[in-house]
């Protein structure tokens, strides 16, 4: 079986969620002790998870995990990002070690925290909890040519979808999906814009700080590639070979096979919610799986968000990346669970 094959056969495996167990959410939530509407869009994130988990009510989440998909880009190269490319080594390193942003976050709110090289261009010294998944020391430059070929977004997509898998098997019941890549949200607004058929200039924004000067270098050679590739939505794995990086390929794995073994996944920003672009164009079911953690200040993020159907749970202004956004949901979407099993029934507390 080629890899292709591999991740058409991952794609198959996600099936819809249980419109039944979705509708006896919703009406438990009618028949809350709460007034209509009180719990607002906890309320929907609960009628979600009994979708996912095909029962009502839903089990609360009690063993998250963040998956941080780390790559570098080629894309680089044309001044698209004010950070040197080794901050990406540098941030890996630091998430290992527990003193990344996301590793703070995680443990505020109980997550094991899962790093993945896919194709972090600087070598990474060992460390027990790095998975080792390098495709390539990094993407090739977007604008100039493919960033990846079909088979390297394939293998990167697997190893996404192996370490999904593993964590799940280990007894994670909650996953979210961040990263880790100097200059990815280029290719992640090339991403959506391809997807969402927007362009360039609405999907793309300042990433990690791109002053003015920057910001037009950055939406120019997003046209400039989607002109160059015309890229076809039809052919998800050819969008994300041509103008995607390799960690938002190792996302859509995750996405695709937390999907497919029955588990909740978390977005969190813009390359997360690419991500997921990518994962349904593949398997348009594996969107009832999905709950989105945040809206970041990405522009590419809403529109992402929007085509998906996605409504987020959070609105912080966030943009950080590494999977923080969607960690700080986590809490959000345990209560959502909890209240809707917990929370008394108003036939049970009404008098008469």
């Amino acid at each position: 079986m080629t890899l292709e094959e591999r991740v058409g056969e991952l794609a198959g495996d996600v099936r819809p969620a249980d419109a039944g167990a979705a509708r006896a959410a919703a009406d438990r939530l009618a028949g809350l002790a709460t007034p209509p509407g009180g719990l607002g869009r906890l309320g929907a994130v609960a009628v979600r998870l009994a979708a996912v988990a095909g029962r009502c009510p839903p089990p609360v989440p009690a063993a998250p995990a963040v998956v941080v998909a780390a790559g570098d880009h080629g894309v680089h190269a044309r001044g698209v990002s004010a950070w040197p490319q080794e901050v990406t080594a540098a941030i890996v390193a630091g998430a290992l070690e527990g003193r990344a942003a996301v590793s703070a976050i995680a443990r505020s709110v109980g997550a094991q925290v899962a790093v993945l090289d896919v194709g972090v261009a600087t070598p990474l010294p060992d460390h027990p909890g790095l998975r080792r998944a390098r495709v390539r020391a990094g993407t090739a430059d977007l604008s100039r040519g493919p960033a990846m070929t079909r088979e390297e977004a394939a293998r990167a997509l697997l190893a996404g979808a192996g370490l999904a898998e593993e964590l799940v098997t280990g007894g994670a019941d909650l996953l979210v999906a961040g990263e880790m890549g100097i200059a990815n949200t280029t290719p992640a607004a090339a991403l959506v814009a391809a997807f969402t058929g927007r362009p360039a200039d609405e999907v793309t924004g300042p990433g990690a700080g791109a002053d003015d000067a920057a910001l037009a270098r950055k939406t120019a050679t997003v046209a400039a590639a989607l002109a160059h590739h015309r890229p076809d939505p039809a052919d998800p794995l050819g969008v994300l070979a041509a103008v995607g990086g390799l960690e938002h390929a190792a996302l859509a794995g995750v996405l695709l096979s937390g999907a497919a073994d029955g588990v909740p996944v978390v977005l969190d920003g813009v390359s997360s919610a690419a991500a997921a672009l990518v994962a349904a164009a593949l398997a348009p079911a594996v969107t009832g799986r999905l709950i989105a953690g945040h809206r970041s200040a990405e522009p590419g993020c809403a529109a992402a968000l929007d085509s998906l159907g996605l409504d987020p749970v959070l609105d912080l202004g966030l943009r950080l990346g590494e999977g923080t956004g969607g960690l700080l949901a986590v809490p959000l979407v345990q209560a959502a669970a909890r209240a809707l099993a917990e929370t008394a029934l108003l036939a049970d507390v009404a008098p008469g």
